[in-house]
């Protein structure tokens, strides 16, 4: 799997394509407003630039969808999407397995449905999660009902919450730094209900 750190990685080189492009691209702009007037960038150059970005964005989100179901494989093939419910969590209104990953969280509910970035409760549920890392330590935290955890790679982690009475979304994030996309590390807890 992808390295925290690793410059090897596609997301080490993506990020160092981006900045290049972009890079290009403030100068062309530089030089289109410091240049003499009769110097003007070509249409095609600004179509081509703006095509280029929409290809690493297409790239980025195509590796990214291909890490995440290579990290399902794995942890289907070892058996920890398929453990038995622990002892008492029939007390709790829903159990949810998050599966932590550089950069980002998979949900997968009691239903076998499976979300890359939301966890869907009801107003006042109590649900137990079950996280789950496979590459690096991660943190998860949801600051609206105050609960902060820690967990080791290919260790499992239970903590539980009641929801907010209040319907709405409310952010999850990681606050271990695990690599170069730590920052966009997030998800949310869906409250669903009308919102006042």
């Amino acid at each position: 799997m992808e390295s925290a750190l690793g410059l090897g990685s596609y997301q080490a080189t993506m990020m160092i394509l981006v900045f290049v492009v972009l890079g290009l691209g403030i100068g062309a702009l530089f030089l289109a407003l410091f240049l003499p007037v009769r110097w003007k960038l070509k249409y095609w150059m600004e179509f081509a630039f703006v095509g280029l970005l929409f290809v690493f964005v297409g790239y980025g989100d195509w590796r990214s969808a291909e890490i995440v179901e290579a990290y399902q494989a794995e942890m289907a093939q070892a058996g920890v999407l398929d453990e038995p419910a622990l002892e008492g969590a029939s007390d709790f209104d829903q159990e949810i397995k998050v599966i932590a990953f550089q950069w980002g969280f998979a949900f997968l509910t009691e239903g076998n449905e499976i979300s890359r970035n939301a966890a869907v409760v009801q107003p006042g549920e109590t649900i137990l999660f079950r996280i789950f890392s496979n590459d690096v330590i991660h943190g998860f935290n949801i600051p609206a009902v105050g609960i902060t955890a820690e967990f080791d790679p290919g260790k499992e982690r239970d903590v539980w919450i009641r929801a907010p009475l209040e319907p709405g979304k409310y952010l999850i994030q990681c606050l271990n730094y695990c690599g170069i996309g730590h920052a966009q590390m997030k998800a949310w807890l869906v409250v669903e209900g009308a919102e006042s």
